[in-house]
């Protein structure tokens, strides 16, 4: 058991991050997405730990993180010429590129696999995290496996508390949700996971991005791929934008029993409830980035979280209702 800290960012907090990393210890720190669990790369030791820690399955994969100056392909292949154009438009940023790997990142966070995902993030205080370590970061969300992502450096400790030794605090993720997962080891960009980075986007860039079909025979090639993630500690109800009477005769009922419930919608749909919102926001982006934070808030107010689909015309959508699908049970 450790005594848990949370220091702000500075160059105190950094030594003791850099000191516990270097010497096989796993840490909290922030990127612009959500909070991630840090442990050395190399060694197969440190990533074991942080699958204790987290309480994750043996097969699911953990990107790998570094700063803007490291040298990316010392640990991996690039086998496709458009993957120099998707660096120069998207990196830094909530991108990882699942690349071939060289075979020094340990197979404990690879899970065995020839390939890698790779994600330097754009966040300042992760910038000065990776920079101070100066060795490749391997690091899931910073919370219990299947549990609502973090967001904050709370959200971190509540779920961590005396499983790590630090959290480095560097405020609300304005992300929101996870990096895009994609795969470059194709011809053709692959979405493993979608996130921020559209696949539109990759389009407008490189000309031709697919999804995934993640079928469930398919290997875990990237975090988010396979099991039930994202979800609070309370009961859930997911509902279509077209089913408003369902979900407010489940809310009705759910009063009648004795329960606290919430609705969790859009700022369009919140208009026409009555009774307790958690308001998500208008956009997309607005969406995206107070999701994981309404998902905490309502498990500590709420007996029930009634969710409603999400459809701002977006392609960030697809990312949004990835992890709504995953987090709420659909009604």
């Amino acid at each position: 058991m450790f005594d848990t800290k949370v220091l702000k960012i500075n160059d105190k907090s950094l030594q003791i991050a850099k000191d516990y990393v270097l010497s096989g210890e796993v840490v909290g720190f922030p990127t612009e997405t959500v909070y991630g669990l840090a442990g050395f790369a190399f060694l197969d030791d440190a990533v074991k730990k942080i699958f204790i820690a987290k309480g994750r399955p043996q097969d699911n994969p953990l990107i790998v993180h570094l700063h803007r100056d490291y040298d990316v392909d010392k640990i991996v292949k690039v086998e496709h010429d458009y993957v120099y154009k998707l660096r120069e438009a998207f990196v830094p940023g909530p991108i990882t590129m699942v690349y071939k790997s060289r075979g020094v990142v340990s197979p404990v966070a690879t899970c065995g696999l020839d390939t890698v995902g790779i994600r330097i993030p754009m966040h300042d205080g992760a910038q000065e995290f990776l920079k101070s370590v100066d060795v490749p970061i391997a690091a899931p969300s910073a919370n219990a496996s299947k549990h609502t992502s973090p967001v904050t450096a709370e959200h971190v400790y509540e779920d961590l508390k005396g499983k790590i030794p630090l959290i480095l605090d560097g405020g609300k993720c304005q992300g929101g949700i996870e990096s895009t997962v994609l795969d470059v080891t194709t011809e053709t960009p692959i979405i493993l996971r979608s996130g921020l980075v559209t696949a539109e986007m990759i389009k407008k860039v490189v000309g031709r991005c697919e999804y995934s079909k993640n079928l469930p025979t398919d290997k875990v090639r990237a975090p988010g791929m396979k099991y039930r993630h994202y979800s609070p500690k309370c009961q859930t109800a997911l509902f279509g934008r077209d089913e408003l009477d369902k979900a407010i005769e489940f809310y009705n009922q759910s009063l009648k029993s004795g329960l606290t419930p919430y609705y969790m919608c859009d700022g369009e749909i919140a208009k026409k409830l009555n009774g307790n919102v958690l308001n998500l926001g208008n956009t997309a982006s607005e969406i995206a980035s107070n999701l994981y934070d309404a998902l905490h808030k309502g498990e500590k107010i709420a007996d029930v979280l009634i969710a409603f689909e999400v459809k701002t015309g977006s392609d960030v959508d697809v990312g949004i209702m990835n992890r709504l699908s995953k987090a709420c049970e659909r009604r």
